[in-house]
């Protein structure tokens, strides 16, 4: 055979075998990641060719389709009729800039892309007909009465409310603050920069509900709390001697007070210390028992660990210790951690508004924690049910006992300690303030988490909690008053939810 031949058709073996490689690794290796890129611009003309399904809740439309015909095509572009209120939960679809919340996590699911059954089986009667292809409809448990009445109480001050049901998990308040529109995503998003509030940068598109971090300030004394009851080293009745500070280090570590100088309580039990907010007890608590052991009950309670919801990964933050590059960091050695600032919710630790949630509704509902669901059911077109939530038991994060006597603490927090601002009659409410400092005078981040419902021996139907940025007032006057609405909007003087 002529030498160049050979050459040449060893030249073309080569290029078919080279070929066939990169075909194989595109089609087989390679296709998922082709399939997320939210830049490809040929599927997501595609995905608009799709009729996307709904999203509601309490029978109102959150996310619906606007008919456009382009090139002789019709398109289907998302509107949002609620603009703001729901708007971080289900988040926005366009074609300019991929999605967030709801709309992108759940995808597949409102592209009748996943593969179920009932799905598969509508899409391909759609496809048979010539209608365009129609996506699942997804129902959520907000609501949405309760979720305007939480961004309305929140006006523009810079915050979250998350409120479930300690129950069965299901989140009827995912609210953040300052929200935005998202109808104005895909033309007008210079608008949203625009947006103000009563904190610098206003950062209208952070869920903070639910990847806001703050210093939990005194909520957190009910981790220490649990912890301490469950090491057995203390009760709700152990004493204490309050001087009006805790030593640690050579340094006086105050009450909070009003900072003109610190309350004294002289001998105080436990039980006591956490309706009055005690700093020195819970300062004390925390060099006793060490640091490790409080971060330790928090794990069980879930910090450490992005807290479970339906919600894309990269809109949740777990809860936990904080090093210098934002990033949690559980300590090795005791030595790593200031013990008596961690036991009241200072140092360096940094919680979301719904792990808080979870904390007050584990204790509410005897120490058994629920999985937090925010969608109640995904629809096909047809009709048949896709997925429906079913309540899921997280663990036990503390015994019946340990719970008890920390709800009981909680209890007499509203009704005659630092959250009286909380109290509704008729109803039940159990909750714990929190105003942590900032470092920057009368710039507190105030919290209050609660539970909620009859006073007739029977579970609290509502856990809240509430956080709010750049106050100058305590946890009890800014907070508890906001939690107290949205208890009001969600349960009636009956306790009925």
């Amino acid at each position: 055979m002529n030498p160049q031949i050979l050459r040449l058709s060893g030249v073309a073996m080569a290029l078919l075998a080279m070929l066939i490689a990169a075909t194989t690794y595109w089609q087989t290796w390679a296709r998922a990641d082709l399939a997320a890129k939210q830049d490809n611009a040929i599927q997501r003309v595609a995905e608009f060719s799709i009729r996307r399904g709904t999203i509601e809740s309490g029978g109102r439309l959150l996310a619906g389709n606007r008919r456009r015909v382009v090139g002789g095509q019709a398109l289907y572009f998302r509107r949002y009729p609620l603009g703001p209120v729901t708007a971080h939960v289900v988040g926005y679809s366009t074609a300019s800039r991929a999605r967030t919340g709801l709309e992108k996590s759940l995808n597949d699911y409102l592209t009748a892309s996943n593969q179920s059954l009932s799905t598969f089986v509508d899409r391909s009667l759609d496809q048979l007909r010539g209608k365009p292809i129609r996506g699942n409809d997804v129902r959520l448990t907000l609501n949405l009465r309760a979720q305007r009445v939480a961004l309305e109480a929140l006006g523009t001050k810079c915050g979250a409310v998350v409120a479930l049901d300690p129950r069965n998990g299901a989140v009827k308040v995912l609210a953040s603050s300052p929200s935005y529109d998202p109808n104005l995503v895909e033309r007008r998003f210079s608008a949203i920069g625009r947006i103000r509030a009563d904190c610098a940068p206003a950062a209208p598109l952070l869920d903070r509900a639910t990847a806001g971090l703050y210093a939990p300030g005194s909520t957190f004394k009910l981790v220490t709390a649990s912890a301490a009851l469950s090491s057995g080293k203390f009760t709700p009745d152990s004493t204490f001697h309050d001087p009006g500070y805790c030593e640690e280090y050579g340094k006086k570590v105050l009450n909070f007070a009003d900072q003109s100088g610190p309350e004294v309580f002289g001998t105080i039990r436990l039980h006591d210390a956490l309706v009055h907010s005690v700093n020195s007890v819970f300062c004390n608590i925390g060099k006793e028992l060490g640091a490790i052991p409080i971060l330790r009950q928090a794990q069980r309670f879930g910090f450490y660990d992005l807290p479970p919801l339906e919600t894309p990964e990269e809109e949740r933050r777990p809860s936990g210790l904080y090093n210098g590059n934002r990033k949690p960091f559980f300590p090795r050695r005791e030595t790593q951690v200031d013990p008596g600032r961690i036991a009241f919710g200072q140092e360096r630790l940094l919680v979301t508004p719904l792990q808080m949630a979870m904390v007050a509704a584990t204790l509410g509902n005897g120490g058994v924690e629920m999985q937090p669901f925010v969608v109640s059911r995904i629809v096909s077109p047809g009709g048949r049910t896709v997925v429906k939530a079913r309540p899921h038991r997280m663990g036990r994060p503390v015994s019946p006992q340990v719970a008890a006597a920390v709800k009981d603490m909680m209890v007499d927090v509203v009704r005659r300690g630092t959250g009286t601002a909380a109290q509704i009659p008729g109803l039940l409410v159990g909750g714990k303030t929190g105003t942590a400092e900032t470092g920057v005078s009368h710039r507190n981040t105030t919290w209050f988490v609660c539970f909620a419902g009859p006073d007739d021996g029977s579970p609290p139907r509502i856990a809240i909690a509430v956080v709010l940025e750049g106050q100058s007032s305590t946890g009890g006057a800014t907070a508890a008053p906001i939690a107290r609405q949205v208890i009001e909007t969600l349960l009636p003087r009956s306790g009925n939810p």
